[in-house]
């Protein structure tokens, strides 16, 4: 395994960079993103799975691609949060959406956890893209949801926390997103981007609850597309902002851990006005999801 100090200056970006790819095998463009540009991290999504066999052997090669061509083992990442976004439907247990969840005791979302760590793990595949930590209190969000756990910021962060901790058990990593919070939103940040007009003290009682609670556990949170009025003057994405990814997440409250993005594709990011100096700022300490 290559250590930080042995890597050149395109292996330490490459890296930086999760990547996605078209097809159900290693194809020519992602084989020459990962020997040309050292892309060191892959996401999976429903394209590129066809059936159990075929998905265990696709990381079988990924992880040999990555491993000869950087030196270091890869991420590869998935979005099997459970419920209506789950990219694995056929051949492994297909778990209830987080509001189903809640219904249970919280002691299940641990059980839940570690069932889909293990068949995740079992496949090569060692970071989830889950759990959703956003506050369910805004019923007009188009995207979050039943994917939220509930609108009770303290029930969110105790099942959250629990799912966590079972997912993690098993050796693949949680992922903590969208922060600071995708709930309180009326819009897609897939479409546009959208606003969160709260100041500081209601975004540190409800929006920010279920992810101090989380803080010291999750290995890894994802940053929200979202413009938060309370952190920028300009409309400045969150995960461009470097007021909410270091001034709040980092300082702040003080989290050690990964910090990856939401896609970077994703029209609140692609169709931003943004200064390099500005993206340079606000992405210093997050790895970049590409698709």
């Amino acid at each position: 395994m290559k250590s930080i100090s042995q890597m050149t200056l395109k292996e330490k970006i490459g890296q930086l960079v999760i990547v996605g790819f078209d097809g159900y095998e290693v194809n020519d463009e992602l084989r020459d993103l990962v020997k040309t540009y050292k892309a060191g991290n892959i996401v999976l999504f429903t394209r590129n799975i066809k059936s159990i066999e075929q998905l265990y052997k696709l990381n079988k090669d990924l992880h040999e691609l990555v491993l000869q061509e950087t030196g270091v083992m890869p991420l590869i990442s998935i979005d099997q949060e459970g419920g209506m976004v789950t990219r694995i439907t056929n051949g492994a247990t297909f778990c209830p959406g987080n509001m189903t969840l809640a219904t249970a005791k919280p002691e299940d979302a641990y059980t839940d956890g570690v069932i889909m760590g293990e068949e995740l793990r079992a496949l090569g595949i060692n970071m989830n893209l889950a759990p959703s930590l956003d506050v369910n209190n805004n019923p007009n969000n188009p995207v979050i949801g039943v994917r939220s756990y509930s609108d009770d910021p303290n029930k969110v962060g105790e099942y959250g926390l629990n799912y966590i901790r079972g997912l993690q058990s098993t050796g693949v990593i949680a992922t903590s997103k969208h922060f600071p919070g995708h709930g309180d939103t009326n819009s897609d940040s897939h479409k546009a981007l959208p606003i969160i007009p709260h100041d500081k003290e209601r975004l540190h009682s409800v929006e920010l609850v279920p992810f101090k609670k989380v803080l010291n556990e999750t290995m890894a949170i994802m940053s929200a597309h979202i413009f938060f009025e309370a952190y920028e003057k300009e409309q400045i994405p969150g995960t461009l902002s470097k007021n909410v990814i270091t001034g709040l997440l980092r300082e702040e409250l003080g989290y050690n851990g990964l910090i990856i993005t939401d896609g970077m594709e994703m029209d609140a990011i692609s169709s931003a006005v943004i200064g390099g100096t500005l993206l340079t700022g606000g992405v210093g300490n997050v790895i970049g999801t590409f698709f």
